[in-house]
């Protein structure tokens, strides 16, 4: 099977490479084209997942598609963004029939629950790996950055942190994962759901956002560095699920404050926000403040500064 046989077959005839909203033209030209409504800013971001580094292999290719664009979709989310698009950059060993089938199942299946559509992309042989584009559109002026926080801000996240690192041992090979506390992590590393939608209603009242990727301590720091801030983190306020401290026990801890693959969105709110957003049904937890100073501390339940330990994950830390 040739290069364009199989984009034609594999992808192109996906239901998310659908022309349709802001895409004027998908696949099948030089170049997509898209139609941002007059007021608004076209937000873009690219992610690059390396076999081996970013997912074990061999793995499932129906997980890896729904991991591989969710992972690129949680950057819109983290700006605030409405997704439009994406496009895929896939090289792969060989042409495997019932590989690419099953990734482009699961790339479809994700695509469908972000409002992501396929607009282009480019195929080669080679070690695998996926390169994924994502655009979105949010009105001008409105976007979430990292460099809004204030001292006295809530430092917040949008949910239990930590599964997907418990999970990683199970993912690995090096833990049984037969339990359904291990499924559920599971399911966490594999499927994350981007939180677009709290990144849309965190408009206007956040001052500071980004999605957990590295790890919140690590992420967290970049907010702090952007922001000229202190940023505390409350030990005692960590939300952890039930299946990551049963999964990982003593451990669950270090998840959390470190893991990464989280994709929940971390960010600063002014106290007066947060009532509104929970009265609308949004998970909020407050973790800690922001105040003046620089980097950030990990506060025990006195409020002593303690050792955070490792800080998250680095490509090229040695």
């Amino acid at each position: 099977m040739g290069e364009f046989e199989l984009i034609r077959h594999y992808f192109a005839a996906a239901a998310c490479a659908r022309a349709g909203g802001e895409v004027a033209l998908g696949i099948g030209d030089d170049c997509a084209l898209l139609a941002v409504p007059v007021g608004e800013q076209l937000t873009v971001s690219t992610d690059t997942l390396v076999a081996g580094v970013h997912f074990p292999d061999p793995c499932d290719p129906y997980r890896l598609g729904q991991r591989a664009l969710a992972v690129s979709t949680s950057d819109l989310a983290g700006m605030g963004a409405t997704p439009i698009g994406f496009t895929l950059a896939l090289t792969i060993p060989a042409a495997d029939p019932d590989w690419l089938s099953a990734f482009a199942r699961g790339l479809d299946a994700m695509a469908a629950g972000c409002g992501m559509r396929l607009i282009g992309g480019d195929t080669t042989r080679g070690p695998l790996s996926i390169t994924l584009t994502v655009f979105g559109r949010v009105p001008t002026g409105a976007a979430l950055l990292r460099s809004g926080a204030r001292a006295g801000d809530l430092l917040c996240v949008g949910g239990a942190l930590g599964d997907a690192a418990g999970a990683l041992p199970i993912v690995l090979g090096k833990q049984l994962g037969e339990s359904a506390d291990a499924a559920a992590l599971l399911r966490r590393y594999w499927s994350p759901q981007p939180q677009l939608a709290l990144g849309q209603a965190l408009r206007g009242r956040a001052t500071a956002v980004l999605d957990i990727s590295d790890g919140l301590l690590a992420d967290c720091a970049h907010i702090a560095d952007a922001s000229g801030v202190s940023l505390q983190i409350e030990r005692s306020r960590l939300p952890l699920s039930d299946a990551l401290r049963a999964v990982a026990g003593e451990g669950a801890l270090q998840c959390a404050l470190a893991g990464g693959d989280d994709y929940l969105l971390a960010f600063t709110l002014p106290a007066e926000h947060l009532p509104s957003l929970r009265e609308e049904g949004w998970s909020v937890h407050v973790i800690g403040r922001a105040v003046a100073g620089v980097g950030v501390q990990l506060l025990d339940a006195e409020g002593n500064a303690i050792s955070t330990g490792d800080p998250g994950y680095n490509h090229f830390r040695d």
